[in-house]
């Protein structure tokens, strides 16, 4: 169904959407690509929500070429008004002959609502072209609009024998310059950075992307059950922070927002934070793209309540022995048929440093 032509039309169009990796959010990353008799007669992508959708830049390049041609998008052309009129009546008002996109739409809500009116005007649409692609580029957008909340990424620096902190809680640094700009180049990519109250505690982050440039800052998530934060934690000198408390009289309450910090009050019956209402309520406020930089009790927590979509990990080149701390604080197995399984996605060296990305087998 698709052509050799076809595969290198969408490789662009998924390039394309690439360039607003760290600034669509909340909207999903588009590209497109019209083709005119085998000439790219015009190219656009998303960059910012309430900016130009990809299809509209390209229509506007390509002017009257438009008529008759294809259009290579990564995504299902919006059938709806939001900030922005639908692109498929754009397509349509333009005279594409063709639509060849990559992925449907997933919020229930609009899913083959492009495609419906794109036919209905007479338009060929033909769906699926390089769809793994698309949905890993969109993984935090796929992840909200089909199931309510984030892409949970946790990102892991470790010991090559799986020790993230020496006893006394001191990290800082076990990997190499290399793969700290890297990891913040994921950070940037998030909508949101969440940490637990211990590693507040311990490394006084900033919690911010300061190793690359980046137009944006994502939001600041502090998971801090008996609310400990402190006004003086360096993560509240700058950008937006969100404390997700359990303890809603907290005497430090008000001066934490004298700072500028949001409050959500979720316990749960144990009297810790509820994460996976926290996930929900993050999903509500547009989170896409979750990054975690937390100790070894909170990604346990998280890893026991299957919220984890995906590790990245960084694994250095020395040893820190048994006394230092884990990865993950976990009940302990009996039987190795309990063990947790992940999907080994990418292994990359960085630096002097080896980077894993693996998926999370949830139950």
């Amino acid at each position: 169904m698709f052509s050799p032509v076809d595969q290198r039309h969408m490789a662009e169009a998924l390039r394309l959407a690439e360039k607003g990796l760290f600034t669509t959010t909340p909207n999903p990353r588009v590209g497109c690509v019209i083709v005119r008799e085998g000439e790219v007669v015009g190219t656009g992508w998303h960059e910012r929500a309430g900016g130009p959708h990809a299809e509209i830049l390209a229509l506007e390049a390509a002017g009257a070429r438009a008529r008759g041609a294809t259009a290579y998008v990564s995504l299902e052309p919006c059938s709806h008004h939001g900030r922005t009129p639908p692109c498929a009546d754009a397509l349509i008002a333009a005279g594409i002959s063709r639509v060849i996109a990559a992925m449907q739409d997933p919020n229930p809500g609009v899913a083959g609502g492009g495609y419906a009116r794109l036919r209905a005007a007479g338009i060929q649409v033909d769906s699926g072209l390089m769809q793994a692609e698309a949905g890993a580029l969109n993984c935090g957008f796929v992840a909200r609009m089909s199931r309510g909340r984030p892409w949970v990424r946790m990102k892991i620096a470790a010991s090559l024998d799986g020790r993230t902190a020496l006893a006394n809680g001191r990290s800082q640094w076990i990997t190499g310059s290399e793969a700290r700009r890297d990891g913040h180049a994921w950070r940037a990519r998030a909508c949101a950075v969440l940490t637990g109250i211990g590693t507040v505690m311990d490394d006084d982050p900033q919690l911010n992307v300061r190793e690359i440039e980046t137009a944006r800052q994502p939001l600041k998530v502090v998971v801090d059950s008996k609310l400990q934060l402190l006004p003086s934690a360096r993560l509240l000198q700058s950008g937006r922070v969100l404390v997700a408390t359990a303890n809603a009289n907290g005497s430090g309450m008000a001066a934490l927002k004298d700072r500028g910090a949001e409050m959500v009050v979720l316990p749960n019956a144990a009297g810790k934070v509820d994460l996976m209402a926290l996930m929900h309520e993050l999903g509500r406020r547009e989170i896409n793209e979750l990054h975690i930089e937390a100790g070894p009790k909170l990604n346990g927590s998280l890893l026991r309540e299957n919220l984890v979509d995906e590790l990245l990990v960084y694994l250095a080149p020395g040893i820190l022995g048994d006394t230092a701390r884990g990865m993950f604080s976990l009940p302990e197995l009996a039987d190795l048929a309990r063990k947790r399984l992940v999907q080994f996605e990418d292994v990359q060296t960085i630096g002097g440093d080896i980077r894993i990305l693996a998926r999370v087998i949830n139950s």
